[in-house]
């Protein structure tokens, strides 16, 4: 029987007495509907029922604690076999209307499941009708899709074209708007269209080749997410040269070991820009790393004074605004990105020609972005969301939404509503942010109608806020990597959204789920090749060796490729991500996942944590050890804090996981959790090193 909502229930959650009795009767009303136990459909019914009940009532819609507390109510016994409950249901004229919907239609398939099984069963077909679909252009169209038979560590694809993937940057009408883009600090909205930044990119394609730099050559971009930075990685890939993405957060001696790597031969900077009211020097870097010869843009727009051989940015440009792009093949490397790299040289990983193609197309049928949509998500051109929101932008002839600033402040959710943002892109620490400090509550943020969370595992309470501070549209959660070019495991806008949980294997690439090499409902992930995406080859590591080397086959013999993470399959048809396999924890035999004992480890005073498990007395037996944030910083050397902390973490996992892994040894406070790239924590194995060099110096 589901439990009795009384006015005191409803006041806890922060509404005023009256209108909490009020509403607490609403709710037994509504409740009232739906006597007995209930079947899935029915608690999805309730749910909906009770969340307009919400958002429809002033003095609760920004209460998240009404949200959480009847998002529980309405799903209340739900059994494991249903998975866990929809926040979210799209109608059937959603269904029709998404870009999933229309092609089932063309393509007269009646069942999801038909039309992901199609994607990978005919995998040239798929990719040729998503050419089509995206109006990929060609000099010289491919004789096949797919080289046939071939290696599929190796495949060929696009046999026999030419092209220069820029130019499918470019099909939308010149004076439609490709950039929204704002400061902080700044109330100013800019915009740029794609007959000015193809103008731009042209400007600095000439400027290349006056600069003297060869077919093929490196180009560095050190530098935020800017419509100067867009244009610039366009303008390198339309004269022929290879993009090099570092972050600009990096250190002087990361950004010299990335251009080393990649034996770049020029770098784009900017002299400084402001981030949480502080001025941030990005070209003293480059100037400290001994880097290569640099063009430096000015933030303030005057011109920028210049050390060695650089150059200012308006020195540079050309004043010829049009240019011939340089056609080549699909295997040729446009852009090199780079993995975190904290325990050894990151891994050099080459984006060609086609690695956009499986961008473009994962964002028009998972993201379902379309002409009509507005982009944003915060990134660099340092990380694979940087080209990846640039081409599902703009090859799909949609508006990107660039801020460069702080993104956990108010401002930037105000700039999200001055541009009308309708797929918004974040990082679950983002997330985990704003729920923190309340910044983006209250806004008006009803143009968004698909939100899409990636880089990290994220908690089903951290999604639902997220989805509430929308009205409650759906998240799409993304799972994939630089070395795949977009996701390998996502959802969709066509089917119900539980928070934090995946739906679907990414169109076009199949995946199997083994533990001990055996196929199981929960365990290690390996995706089964070939793809469009799928790296062929890295510039400093051995391809085959990192995802081939030592992997079973799959089910059916099939060629399968390691991706490191471990996921479990649910029941409804859902997903969970488990991490990464480097992550694993086993305490008293007991084996679970970090993050599984993450999302368990909620309390008042913590921002955020992260276990791991350590051989602390180098007896082979690991003991729970808990890196915590504390919400006030003034907390960090506090003895008592970690006492209190040790006690209720051990409480929460005995209560919520298993008794057997009840056992934290230490908690180590910190001002924020070591990074090994954008919203991604390090792994276990780099904390147990830092671990160690702690306790070693205690």
């Amino acid at each position: 029987m589901r439990p009795t909502i009384r006015p005191a229930d409803v006041e806890s959650w922060g509404v005023p007495l009256k209108p909490a009795q009020e509403l607490a009767a609403e709710i037994d009303q509504a409740s009232r509907r739906y006597p007995g136990p209930l079947d899935p459909r029915t608690q999805e019914r309730l749910w909906l029922r009770l969340r307009a009940l919400l958002l429809t009532n002033p003095n609760a819609r920004w209460q998240f604690a009404a949200h959480l507390a009847l998002y529980h109510l309405a799903y209340e016994g739900r059994r494991q076999e249903d998975g866990p409950g929809p926040a979210w249901v799209p109608s059937k004229a959603e269904l029709h209307s998404s870009n999933i919907g229309r092609m089932m239609a063309e393509r007269r398939l009646t069942s999801f499941e038909d039309f992901r099984r199609w994607s990978v069963d005919r995998r040239d077909d798929y990719w040729s009708t998503m050419i089509r679909m995206l109006g990929i252009v060609f000099r010289t169209k491919p004789t096949r899709i797919l080289a046939e038979p071939g290696d599929p560590r190796h495949p060929e694809w696009l046999v026999g074209a030419q092209l220069n993937i820029a130019e499918s940057c470019f099909k939308a009408a010149p004076n439609k708007t490709a950039i929204i883009f704002a400061l902080e600090g700044s109330n100013a909205i800019r915009k740029m269209t794609y007959g000015q930044l193809h103008r731009l990119s042209s400007r600095i394609a000439n400027g290349l080749d006056a600069l003297g730099l060869r077919r093929g050559e490196r180009i560095a971009l050190f530098l935020p997410m800017t419509p100067e930075a867009v244009a610039t990685y366009i303008g390198i890939v339309l004269s022929g040269r290879c993009v090099v993405g570092i972050a600009d957060a990096a250190a002087p001696p990361e950004f010299q070991k990335r251009v080393r790597i990649a034996d770049a031969h020029a770098v784009f900077t900017v002299d400084s820009y402001l981030r949480d009211g502080k001025v941030h020097d990005i070209y003293s870097k480059v100037i400290e790393a001994d880097g290569p010869q640099a063009v430096v843009i000015s933030r303030t727009g005057e011109k920028t004074r210049t050390a060695r051989n650089d150059i200012a940015w308006t020195d540079f440009l050309s004043d010829r605004d049009t240019y011939d792009a340089v056609r080549g093949r699909p295997s040729d490397h446009t852009n090199i990105l780079f993995s975190s790299g904290t325990t050894k040289d990151p891994k050099a990983i080459p984006w060609t020609q086609t690695t956009p193609i499986k961008s473009a197309a994962d964002a028009y049928l998972h993201q379902d972005v379309r002409p009509s949509d507005v982009l944003a998500w915060p990134t660099s051109f340092g990380w694979m969301m940087g080209p990846w929101l640039t081409y599902a932008s703009l090859v799909n002839q949609a508006t990107m939404a660039l801020y460069v600033g702080a993104t956990t402040t108010r401002a930037f959710g105000e700039f999200v509503a001055r541009a009308r943002v309708t797929m918004l892109g974040v990082v679950p620490k983002l997330v985990r942010s704003w729920k923190t400090d309340g910044a983006m509550e209250g806004l008006d943020w009803h143009r968004i109608r698909v939100f899409s969370s990636t880089a990290e595992p994220s908690t089903p309470e951290e999604m639902l806020y997220l989805m509430f501070l929308g009205g409650y549209r759906p998240i799409v959660e993304y799972c994939g990597g630089t070395e795949i070019g977009g996701g390998y495991i996502t959802g969709t806008v066509v089917q119900p959204c539980a928070p934090s949980m995946f739906t679907t294997p990414a169109f076009g690439l199949d995946l199997e789920i083994l533990d001990g090499g055996r196929p199981a409902a929960r365990g290690e992930v390996f995706l089964v090749p070939p793809s469009i995406g799928l790296s062929a080859e890295l510039l400093n590591y051995d391809n085959d060796e990192e995802y081939y080397d030592n992997v079973p086959r799959g089910l059916h013999g099939e060629v399968l490729r390691r991706h490191g993470d471990q996921i479990e399959r649910l029941g409804g048809g859902y997903y969970r991500h488990l991490g990464r396999i480097d992550d694993m924890i086993n305490i008293n035999g007991v084996k679970t996942s970090s993050e599984e004992i993450r999302s368990v480890l909620k309390n008042e005073f913590v921002y955020d944590s992260k276990p791991i498990a350590v051989d602390i007395d180098r007896s082979g037996q690991h003991r729970l050890v808990v890196y915590a944030v504390p919400r006030d910083p003034r907390l960090l050397g506090s003895d008592e804090l970690r006492a209190q902390l040790l006690r209720e973490f051990q409480r929460a996992i005995k209560e919520n996981l298993n008794p057997l892994l009840a056992h934290v040894e230490d908690v180590v406070l910190v001002s924020e959790l070591p990074q090994a790239g954008p919203g991604k924590t390090r792994t276990m194995k780099e904390l147990r090193s830092d671990y160690a060099a702690r306790t070693a110096r205690a």
